[in-house]
């Protein structure tokens, strides 16, 4: 990890706004490992909070913990104003969890799978079916009410675990990767729902390992990496904190990219990072000045370019910035 440290300086919020979530020093092991290594974390009432990291970085254990599902080692917790060891009961009165994979009998209709939770819950059964049908045309889910769950494509099962969720609806709602696996077209079905239930008064807290996702969403970011929490603020603060000074630069021909890697690197100090596609390369400028002699380095050097520019950072290149390594790479670490 590198030694930039934002975190300290972005992770405060507004005392006079109420907490769903206040966290000191979680701590929780897998045996020799650290899922959480002591974890401070307030999340205000009423937003879109995410925590972002690469698998393995602790998202899921941090949620586990949170919803009662299983205890730390160490650390305190209140969350949505209950003390987490001592009120484990009323926690669970006030959220509500989606985990990663869908909670839903596939036999079943998605109408059946809502009404047997809302009578689980409590629900008369003509109440439990009104229940049911208002939870259906909320998430656009109307017309595949009588089929089965089997038959539903990934957008509509997402869609319907994150309605199950909802019978009672909480003040505080856990979503881990609520997106993970679906294609672009789903993922932004769910992105649109997900930002309506916070404009109804939902607070929530999800996870991801989608930049864009923790980008479009959440209004404070928290980014994790070996259970340790590196970096917190809204995203431009993020950003900032890193610096606005970044050249972009995507050589004609990929087969120099090497060596237009290390021309940059020489001439401006750091370390370039490629994009996910391997097809662009960016690095911390400094100043227009430095950029441009840098640029003239690679036209000298016969390096046509496709494409340059200057700007802020993706959040992809805030995660390097922190870590010395892009979320992909990290990803990839973390599964060996």
């Amino acid at each position: 990890m590198n030694d930039a440290t934002p975190a300290k300086a972005l992770s405060l919020v507004r005392e006079d706004i109420p907490l769903a979530i206040s966290v000191r020093g979680l701590v929780k092991h897998f045996g020799d490992v650290k899922a959480l290594d002591g974890i401070d974390l307030d999340v205000p009432r009423g937003i879109i909070f995410a925590i972002l990291g690469p698998n393995g970085a602790g998202k899921t254990t941090l949620i586990r913990v949170l919803a009662t599902l299983t205890k730390p080692e160490a650390g305190t917790a209140l969350v949505m104003g209950h003390d987490l060891a001592a009120e484990p009961q009323a926690v669970r009165g006030a959220i509500a969890l989606t985990g990663q994979f869908a909670s839903l009998d596939e036999d079943l209709t998605g109408r059946e799978n809502l009404i047997m939770l809302a009578r689980l819950w409590g629900f008369a059964g003509r109440r439990a079916k009104a229940r049911a049908d208002e939870l259906l045309a909320a998430f656009d889910l109307s017309d595949a009410a009588g089929k089965q769950v089997k038959s539903y494509s990934g957008g509509m099962r997402r869609r319907l675990d994150i309605a199950a969720s909802l019978i009672v609806t909480p003040g505080l709602l856990f979503l881990d990767e609520p997106t993970t696996g679906l294609d672009p077209k789903a993922r932004q079905g769910v992105w649109s729902m997900i930002r309506q239930l916070a404009q109804s008064g939902v607070t929530i807290l999800l996870t991801t390992q989608y930049l864009e996702e923790a980008d479009q969403l959440a209004a404070r970011i928290a980014v994790i990496d070996h259970g340790r929490k590196i970096a917190e603020g809204t995203s431009r603060e993020l950003k900032s904190a890193i610096g606005s000074g970044f050249l972009h630069v995507a050589p004609a021909d990929p087969a120099r990219l090497d060596e237009a890697e290390a021309i940059l690197e020489q001439r401006l100090g750091g370390t370039a990072q490629r994009s996910p596609e391997g097809a662009q390369l960016s690095i911390v400028a400094g100043s227009p000045k430095a950029a441009n002699e840098a640029l003239a380095a690679l036209i000298a050097a016969g390096i046509e370019l496709a494409d340059f520019s200057m700007g802020s950072p993706s959040l992809d290149e805030v995660f390097f910035a922190l870590t010395g390594q892009p979320l992909e790479e990290s990803e990839q670490e973390e599964r060996r």
